[in-house]
């Protein structure tokens, strides 16, 4: 089995990649992606790096990847190739509208991109499944009120940002094509994740709140967030692989979307609570204004910020989520074994 791994260089890609080769030491893995293997790829990847072959290109053009891709023997194909234009975090931050800078070319890589993989792809006798990684940008960003139950995949759709809208049309276009050329596909709506692997890179330079709060506390920082109460569904990088890999292992797929989540919200509280017990000594100081070092919106609670309902991935697969201290509490300590 040899996996095709878009966008592989980046953050949640590359866990996908390296939990496929993982758990088989007869499978290999392709990574195509823009962007080669920066220092903490090469050694995220380096005990397995003789079963990867990395494909540095453009995805917008076909004709440096597809002969290579051709001789590859790609059974199955997570297209996660993305650009992520969000930028929040500080008090600074969060008045930039990254997507802006260079809005014709989140539009062309996010859902043009996916075009041209499905292109290749329906082309392939051999493949046994397309997975299209979308978010939960698609979303309506705040509300509708669910009486406090999870989102569902069926809930309001309605993006708001450039992000949001070629993600829920690359969704349409993945449905389109399934289709048309009898694909066994299906995209994967992944709440807010963070995790091994979480850094900047070229497509994205975002990190969510446990990441910021796990960084702050081992490098023994003081955490001034503007508030406690904003929330998130917040679920492991290590967590989103397993997922999507159970996906293309189900012998059938009866649903064409998915959510990725924890299926529970937390707090920015509860998250520095689970750092505290970790460092004991770490201080968190609520700091309004532009002092503040972790920004959320108080007012967003509901719609894609809330609870992902992830009852349709556990009714097809076995997958399930850790739970959220445990997940964090390993991430934690992935940062302090590998990033020092």
């Amino acid at each position: 089995m040899t996996l095709l791994v878009t966008g592989g260089t980046g953050f949640v890609m590359s866990v996908v990649a390296r939990a496929w080769l993982d758990r088989d030491p007869l499978a290999r893995a392709v990574i195509l992606d823009r962007s080669g293997l920066d220092a903490a790829a090469e050694k995220h990847f380096a005990p397995v790096r003789d079963r990867l072959t990395v494909i540095s290109a453009d995805i917008l053009d076909p004709k440096a990847w597809s002969e290579t891709l051709d001789k590859q023997g790609i059974t199955a194909i997570v297209h996660g190739a993305t650009i992520t234009p969000i930028s929040r975090g500080s008090a600074s931050e969060a008045k930039r509208q990254p997507e802006a800078e260079d809005p014709a070319r989140i539009v062309d890589v996010n859902l043009m991109g996916t075009v041209r993989m499905l292109d290749w792809a329906r082309a392939r006798p051999g493949l046994k499944r397309f997975i299209y990684v979308s978010s939960g940008s698609v979303y309506r960003h705040n509300g509708p009120d669910w009486s406090g139950e999870p989102l569902p995949e069926d809930g309001y759709v309605a993006p708001l940002t450039l992000y949001g809208i070629s993600k829920f049309a690359s969704e349409m276009v993945t449905n389109r094509y399934a289709d048309l050329f009898n694909l066994s596909a299906a995209s994967v709506r992944l709440a807010s994740v963070y995790g091994p692997m979480d850094r900047a890179t070229e497509s994205r330079n975002f990190r969510h709140v446990p990441n910021r709060v796990a960084h702050m506390a081992l490098a023994g920082e003081t955490i001034r967030p503007n508030s406690l109460e904003p929330v998130g569904d917040y679920v492991a990088s290590t967590d989103v692989a397993a997922a999507i890999l159970a996906l293309i292992d189900a012998p059938r797929l009866n649903y064409r979307h998915y959510n990725i989540g924890s299926g529970s919200s937390q707090t920015i509280g509860e998250i520095i609570g689970w750092a505290k017990e970790r460092v004991p000594g770490l201080k968190a100081v609520v700091t309004p204004g532009e002092d503040a070092n972790i920004v959320q919106d108080v007012a967003l609670k509901g719609g894609m910020w809330g609870a992902y309902d992830i009852a349709r991935i556990m009714r097809d697969t076995a997958w399930r989520p850790r739970p959220g201290k445990e997940a964090f509490h390993a991430y934690m300590d992935w940062i302090a074994a590998n990033e020092n």
